[in-house]
């Protein structure tokens, strides 16, 4: 079995979105209402801000060919672990 990982994490499509979106991408901010204990919310809600962010840029209709390739690619993003990513990083932010 080989070994998918990239850069630390599950795989690209998951690295790639969290460099290119969420880096330096404060959740407190956005989602005033943000639950921390709550993983699979946070991840919900940064599936759909990055989908907001791609496709309602007016470029990229998600039913054009462009915007399926986009929606493939942001079915590989393992969201949990970018929620998880965020969740620690703000708790030793705040521990501080």
């Amino acid at each position: 079995m080989s070994n998918k990982t990239y850069n630390g994490w599950t795989n690209y499509a998951t690295w790639r979105v969290n460099l290119e979106i969420f880096d330096g991408f404060d959740p407190y901010e956005y989602f005033s209402a943000l639950d921390a204990e709550d993983l699979q919310g946070v991840a919900e809600s940064l599936k759909e801000y990055a989908e907001q962010v791609i496709f309602e840029c007016g470029e990229c209709d998600p039913q054009s060919l462009a915007g399926s390739y986009a929606m493939v690619f942001l079915s590989d993003v393992n969201w949990r672990e970018i929620a998880k990513h965020m969740i620690e990083e703000y708790s030793d932010e705040v521990a501080e």
